[in-house]
């Protein structure tokens, strides 16, 4: 699960990350106000999707007016922003975050996520941050400082200095610099995140170390544990097929495909999809619906992957060993009794059976 910038920030903040003044607003009225309220003579207009590179898609403004904090906020609520992440289709702006303008002497990007592949929590930091750290990471990956933290001790501070000493972080910063990087430890061990990003981490022409855009994402298994992150969420930022699924405790992600499917097993239903492509045709969802499903959650699957209007044939193929057929059958024919269902798509079942010893 993914966050909102403004929610990050707040979530930093408790763990001693300092970051700008900066204020919510739905609207240019209430933008221009909180413009107001912050004071100062130079304001950010942030556009809060679940997206990155927000700034080249036209959704952070400098404004030097409470003026043109209106103006800004106008042209960026309901509308669409279309970055590389968010696809074609883009995500709605129904929310901005106005900050405070900072004097900015340096970018640095700061980042926390989980290695799988050693299984600790890896630190990934560059003294050049920014909207280009990718374009840096590409053309000059040694400059990219890694350190992965051992997780019986969890992350020290001298392993925080080691880094900041790597940036090249004046001396009088120093100190500052160690409190952001262990407060983003502490906030993903603690709150069960899978990414912390600050990016970029500043350095004001006064000296100071704040937090000036900020990103987190969450294990969705832990939120059962975790139920004020989990009260976070927007769902008008997540795929509905996605968030339909998710709310029915089933496993789907959406293509862009038009053939359906329902799988029981991640294993199998990957193997299908390849089937899929093989054949030259396109997935329109990964779908596994589990072991023991019962024939309501079946219908549930059916429902969800109609719900889908691109999707021209749905493709069945459950492993009878953890799933009941007849469930499965008696599933099929109460998803068939919406009448729509049998012109939306062709039904094709395979149920390969357990080998009989």
């Amino acid at each position: 699960m993914d966050i909102h910038e403004y929610q990050a920030k707040a979530l930093l903040a408790e763990f001693g990350m300092p970051i700008p003044m900066g204020e919510l607003a739905y609207s240019p009225e209430q933008a221009a106000y909180r413009a107001k309220e912050i004071g100062g003579e130079k304001w950010v207009v942030k556009a809060q999707i679940h997206s990155g590179a927000c700034g080249k898609a036209g959704g952070v403004k400098v404004c030097d007016s409470e003026n043109e904090v209106y103006e800004a906020a106008n042209e960026m609520l309901g509308k669409r922003l279309v970055t590389h992440q968010t696809g074609p289709q883009g995500k709605l702006v129904n929310r901005l975050y106005i900050e405070e303008g900072m004097p900015i002497a340096r970018e640095i990007y700061l980042g926390f996520l989980l290695d799988r592949a050693t299984e600790r929590i890896m630190v990934v930091a560059s003294a050049a941050g920014g909207m280009d750290i990718e374009e840096v990471a590409e053309k000059d990956p040694d400059s990219i400082i890694r350190i992965g933290i051992e997780s019986a001790v969890g992350m020290q501070a001298f392993e925080a200095r080691e880094i900041v000493f790597k940036l090249g972080i004046e001396p009088a910063q120093v100190s500052q610099a160690i409190t952001a990087i262990l407060a983003c430890y502490r906030a993903f061990s603690e709150l069960d995140a899978t990414m912390v990003e600050v990016n970029p981490l500043i350095v004001t022409d006064d000296g100071r170390i704040l937090a000036l855009d900020a990103k987190m994402g969450f294990d969705d298994n832990a939120l059962f544990r975790r139920q004020a992150i989990a009260e976070l969420r927007d769902k008008s930022q997540e795929d509905p097929r996605e968030m339909m699924a998710a709310d029915r405790g089933l496993s789907y992600v959406g293509l862009d495909g038009n053939i359906g499917c329902i799988i029981n097993g991640a294993g199998l239903a990957m193997a299908t999809m390849d089937m899929i492509k093989h054949c030259g045709g396109e997935p329109a969802n990964f779908l596994d619906i589990g072991g023991g499903a019962s024939p309501e959650r079946v219908a549930k699957a059916f429902n969800l992957v109609l719900s889908d209007d691109n999707v021209e044939a749905i493709l069945v193929n459950i492993f009878a060993g953890i799933n009941r057929c007849d469930w499965v059958a008696e599933g099929v024919v109460q998803a068939m009794k919406k009448p729509q269902s049998l012109y939306r798509a062709l039904l094709v079942v395979l149920v390969p059976s357990m080998p009989t010893i």
